[in-house]
């Protein structure tokens, strides 16, 4: 009799179904057209009912299947019962035929932690830039981020709305991965390493993240939402290097991004070339900005401003 699989490939499994649920309250509370917005810190930093409704789902049923990992969600939310059509129980079969990691089999419950962004790229779904937006499920061992889930729920959005040939395509997919395995749910793709196009910050610019981008000596620039969406770009070889030089992004936002990327030979520091922790205890902020990149990495990490790293460290 086989072993059952171990507890990291379950989470994974269980996540993966569990942004797919996600994914659907974020399509549901936009299609009955009340969002329900209220803003946190300001107008750039909002909040919807799909951010809550997303949460409550991820967290409660995380928390339900996986009752000694640590579960930490973007959103302050009261603690209160969770109604039980937000649960989803399932997983997903095929990432369980993956064997563990050898370094990670035999992990405990109580050694994960788990960083959830409900809705990545918020504004850009008050806004209508649906293919901004993903769920973020992030997996973190010994301050590690060791495993990741992102799906995009609208993905093939902008396809199947105005193409007829794409009148059938699923909306949505979700890619997975985990350290020592590889990621899942997509194409990768790399650009030519002499190519430099950076993605950056839409809506949280300023003269730092300006002359950080600049000095990367761009053929071109893109400005999108999401830390998850950027990510996805670097992996589908839309661009070369992620790039935002200023505190904002927090360990949420990071967390799964960063597991799918570091899965596929990709590396993400701060703007010192430091690497995150995402211990249970460790402050939310990554004050020191974030640079990514799938390949080529210390082109990048080498044409940082110092007065950019003086003013981030």
């Amino acid at each position: 009799m086989s072993s059952s699989p171990a507890v990291l490939m379950r989470l994974v499994a269980s996540s993966f179904t569990i942004a797919e649920k996600a994914a659907t309250i974020v399509r549901n509370v936009m299609s009955g057209g009340d969002l329900g917005i209220v803003e946190k810190s300001g107008v750039d930093d909002l909040q919807t009912k799909a951010d809550r409704l997303a949460q409550q789902s991820i967290c409660a049923s995380l928390s339900r299947k996986f009752p000694k990992v640590t579960v930490i969600g973007e959103e302050e939310l009261p603690s209160e019962n969770v109604s039980e059509e937000l649960i989803e129980s399932g997983q997903n079969e095929e990432i369980l035929k993956y064997p563990c990691p050898s370094q990670y089999d035999c992990i405990k419950e109580e050694e994960l932690v788990v960083w959830v962004d409900p809705l990545d790229g918020t504004k850009e779904y008050t806004e209508g830039l649906l293919d901004h937006v993903t769920v973020l499920i992030g997996i973190a061992y010994e301050g590690k981020a060791i495993a990741g889930v992102i799906n995009q729920p609208y993905y093939n959005y902008e396809y199947s709305k105005y193409s007829k040939a794409g009148k059938g395509a699923v909306l949505g997919r979700t890619i997975w991965g985990v350290l020592g395995i590889g990621a899942f749910g997509f194409q990768l793709k790399e650009l030519p390493a002499e190519k430099h196009i950076v993605t950056t910050t839409r809506s949280h610019g300023n003269k730092l993240v300006n002359d950080c981008v600049t000095a990367m000596n761009p053929h071109s620039v893109i400005r999108v939402g999401g830390a998850g969406n950027k990510i996805i770009q670097l992996i589908e070889g839309k661009a070369s290097a992620y790039v935002f030089a200023s505190p904002g992004c927090k360990k949420w936002d990071t967390c799964a991004p960063e597991a799918i990327l570091h899965a596929v030979g990709g590396k993400l520091t701060d703007m010192n070339g430091n690497a995150y922790q995402y211990h249970k205890d460790v402050k939310y902020m990554n004050s020191a900005g974030v640079l990514a990149a799938l390949r080529n990495f210390d082109y990048y990490a080498s044409h940082v401003p110092e007065s950019v790293k003086q003013a981030l460290k």
